[in-house]
């Protein structure tokens, strides 16, 4: 039986009894829970089999909200959520006593964000607390962008998986942290750096931190799928190099004709970013299912969206 539904009542009950429910949003399928129920945040993070060093994000349902979760907004953070809220940006921020240590791995800081997705936005709105979400995949496996990708994964472990349709954006958030009321990029993701920079300037990137990160999705190997794969700027000469295996391509735009390719997907025919960004995760899922020794993935370019692609599957290859 399904665990799938698009009943937003049936998630609203289960998340008033501290259960967990998979909710979409414009990123990413986030494991949510009530953020002051220690039963639904543990259950999060033993269902992820995620370490409790790595903080979660908490999704609240308007910009209004963000007062009672934090204790002070530097003045380019009231920016930057004014510009993209509800999006995919989240903010790191000094928070308030009142938010549990265990969501933010004891830090002082809290990643918060208001998501553009219409279900998940009523299932806020009806709910007395917000959401602590991070993606709802296994610790260090692809992120799921459709609703039957966490069914594929958590299926005896959830009772919901609330059914929003495919993720638009297809890629996580980007997070942004704030060190002497400066921006600081701590993680590339659906929102491009130059889009922000547009709002507040030029804004450094701190993205890798093994090691007590100040934000999710730090971790060097992350998002990986369980065939081994690679990153390439030189196609022909990775599927040389990989001769008589199954191989299978993720490639950004160029139908490569070569008969020893056993598999292979376009991201993007018409070299849109946007498209492939959406499409990233989903393609990590079916060549993950067929059975490769090895996928090859091409690097995109190197600006807008296709740095925070080219990140998540640098950290995909990484052993």
């Amino acid at each position: 039986m399904s665990i799938i539904s698009k009943d937003i009542s049936k998630a609203v009950a289960l998340l008033n009894q501290e259960e967990l429910v998979a909710i979409p949003t414009e990123t990413v399928y986030g494991l949510a829970g009530n953020i002051y129920s220690k039963k639904a945040i543990t259950s999060i993070f033993e269902t992820k089999q995620r370490p409790r060093f790595n903080p979660l994000i908490v999704h609240i349902p308007s910009l209004d909200y963000l007062e009672k979760i934090v204790d002070y907004i530097p003045e380019k953070a009231k920016l930057l959520a004014n510009a993209f809220w509800p999006g995919p940006i989240t903010l790191v921020l000094k928070k308030k006593n009142t938010i549990p240590d265990i969501i933010t791995a004891g830090k002082d800081t809290v990643a918060v964000r208001v998501p553009n997705h219409p279900t998940t936005l009523e299932l806020l709105n009806q709910l007395s607390f917000p959401l602590a979400a991070p993606s709802a995949n296994p610790f260090n496996r692809i992120s799921p962008t459709k609703a039957v990708h966490v069914e594929d994964y958590f299926k005896e472990k959830i009772k919901m998986v609330l059914d929003g349709g495919p993720c638009k954006s297809g890629i996580e958030s980007t997070i942004i942290g704030f060190e002497n009321d400066e921006p600081i990029i701590y993680r590339l993701g659906s929102t491009p750096i130059e889009d922000l920079e547009n709002i507040v300037g030029k804004i450094a990137i701190k993205n890798k931190k093994d090691i007590a990160p100040d934000a999710p999705g730090m971790l060097e190997r992350h998002y990986a799928p369980k065939t081994k794969t690679i990153l390439t700027d030189n196609l022909q000469k990775a599927i040389k190099d990989y001769k008589g295996r199954r191989i299978g391509l993720l490639l950004y735009d160029d139908l490569l004709n070569d008969e020893i390719i056993d598999f292979k997907i376009v991201l993007s025919k018409e070299k849109n970013l946007q498209e492939a960004a959406s499409k990233l995760y989903d393609a990590l899922h079916q060549l993950d299912k067929e059975d490769l020794d090895i996928i090859i993935a091409e690097r995109l370019p190197d600006f807008g969206l296709g740095k925070s692609i080219n990140d998540r599957l640098s950290r995909a290859t990484k052993n």
